[in-house]
C-alpha cells in the first residue's frame, strides 16, 4: 500500500500547471519560460505521460529488487531479479534469480507455464475471470487519471535551471504545494505535504527523473490507518526505449511510517532493464508459447 502512495505521490507530481490553449513559441535553451510557456510544456509533458504509461502495459522488462537497512552503513537484506511480464489486467513477477543464485530451470519452466494459462484466460475476452481483471484495471486507471486531473491545482511550478542528464539537455522544475488547492480525498490531501523537482527532457519534452520529499507527517483515516513519516524521499528516473516512449530505468524509496500500530521502513532501489514490446495478451501468449516450445533459456536474464 504505502509504496503505491508514494509512486502515486511521485508521479502525480508531472502536472505543472493548467494546461494553456495554445503552445507558444520556446525561448533557448538556459532561459527561464514564461508561466504560458510553462503551462504548455505541461500539457505536452502530461500527454506523453499518459501515453508512456499506457505503453508500459504493452512492454514486458527486467526489474532487479534490492532492499536494504537504513543507515551510513546500509546492509543488503533481499536481492531479487524478476522477468515482469504485463498481462492485461496487471503484472506477472517470474523471479530470475535470488541473491544473485540464478532459478532453477524446472521452477522457471513451471512459471512460465502458470503465464501462458493467465494469459489464455486474459486473451478471451468472454471469459469471466478476465472481465473481472479487466474492470479492475480499468478502475486503477481511472483513479490514476482523476488523481492526476488534481494536479493541475496542486502544485505551483517554478523553473529553476538546466542540467545535463545521460547527455542531454533538460529543464528543471521545482513544484511547491499549492496553498490554495482544495483536495477531495485522502489521497489528494497528500500532496499537501510534498515537494518536488522534476527534470524534463528539453527536445523531447518527456520526464527524465522526478523527486517527491515528503515535508511533514502524512496520515492516513486520521491517523488510524497509519502515517508516512517526514523525511521520506521517491525518486524515478525514464529514458527512452523505442522511438517516442519513455519508460522507468530506476525507482528509489525511501521513507518510514507506520501502519496501523506497527513502524515499518522501506529502502528499496529496483533497476529496470531489457525492455521488449510483447503487446496485449494474445500476441504475449504467442511469444510465452513459442519460449515454452524451444526450451532455450531467457535471454533477458541480465
Amino acid at each position: 500500500m504505502w509504496k503505491c502512495v508514494a509512486i502515486s505521490i511521485l508521479s502525480s507530481a508531472l502536472a505543472l500547471a493548467s494546461p494553456a490553449p495554445a503552445a507558444p513559441q520556446e525561448k533557448p535553451r538556459g532561459q527561464a519560460p514564461s508561466d504560458e510557456e510553462l503551462r504548455a510544456r505541461a500539457e505536452k509533458l502530461l500527454a506523453h505521460q499518459h501515453s508512456d504509461d499506457e505503453a508500459l502495459e504493452l512492454y514486458e522488462r527486467v526489474e532487479r529488487h534490492i532492499d536494504r537497512t537504513g543507515g551510513t552503513d546500509p546492509r543488503t537484506l533481499e536481492d531479487r531479479t524478476y522477468r515482469i511480464v504485463p498481462t492485461g489486467g496487471g503484472n506477472t513477477k517470474i523471479i530470475v534469480r535470488d541473491q544473485g543464485i540464478p532459478s532453477d530451470p524446472a521452477v522457471y519452466n513451471q512459471q512460465l507455464q502458470t503465464l501462458a494459462a493467465l494469459l489464455q484466460t486474459m486473451a478471451d475476452p468472454n471469459n469471466p475471470k478476465a472481465k473481472a481483471a479487466y474492470a479492475k484495471r480499468d478502475k486503477r486507471q481511472r483513479e490514476r487519471a482523476q488523481f492526476l486531473d488534481a494536479m493541475n491545482d496542486a502544485f505551483l511550478p517554478k523553473w529553476i535551471g538546466s542540467e545535463t542528464r545521460n547527455g542531454r539537455a533538460c529543464d528543471v522544475i521545482e513544484l511547491n504545494p499549492n496553498p490554495n488547492f482544495h483536495p477531495r480525498s485522502m489521497f489528494q490531501d497528500a500532496l499537501s505535504h510534498v515537494t518536488a523537482k522534476i527534470w524534463v527532457d528539453h527536445d523531447s519534452n518527456q520526464l527524465a527523473r522526478g523527486e517527491a520529499h515528503v515535508t511533514s507527517d502524512i496520515s492516513f483515516g486520521a491517523g488510524i490507518l497509519g502515517k508516512l513519516y517526514r523525511g521520506g524521499v521517491v525518486s524515478m528516473d525514464q529514458a527512452e526505449v523505442a522511438p517516442g516512449i519513455w519508460l522507468p530505468t530506476r525507482y528509489q524509496y525511501d521513507f518510514s511510517g507506520r501502519k496501523f500500530l506497527f513502524a515499518f521502513q522501506q529502502h528499496q532501489v529496483i533497476e529496470v532493464v531489457r525492455y521488449r514490446r510483447v503487446g496485449p495478451p494474445k500476441e504475449a501468449l504467442l511469444l510465452v508459447q513459442g519460449e515454452l516450445a524451444s526450451g532455450k533459456p531467457f535471454a533477458g536474464d541480465p
